[in-house]
């Protein structure tokens, strides 16, 4: 699946992942290929790339936002993030 990750100030990913996991206000959320459309708001927390199926991945603390999927395509607009290792 194509993932965007964007801030107010700039971009913070773009390209082909297998999966996202996200903290959304209600709880976890994980975003995977061909997932259902889908629009919800995110909270603060831990957000994960998940590259490849393997395993290969990248972790930001985010602060807050908004993630859209549709059309096998997601776009995460975020306030903020910060790369965790």
């Amino acid at each position: 699946m194509k993932l965007e990750i964007l801030t107010p100030e700039h971009r913070i990913f773009s390209g082909k992942v297998y999966g996202i996991q996200l903290p959304g206000i209600e709880g976890s959320l994980e975003i995977l290929d061909k997932h259902a459309p889908m629009i919800a708001s995110l909270g603060q927390g831990k957000m994960k790339i998940i590259k490849e199926k393997n395993g290969q991945t990248e972790l930001y603390e985010i602060t807050g936002g908004f993630v859209e999927v549709l059309d096998n395509h997601a776009s995460v607009l975020i306030e903020g993030a910060s790369a965790m290792e």
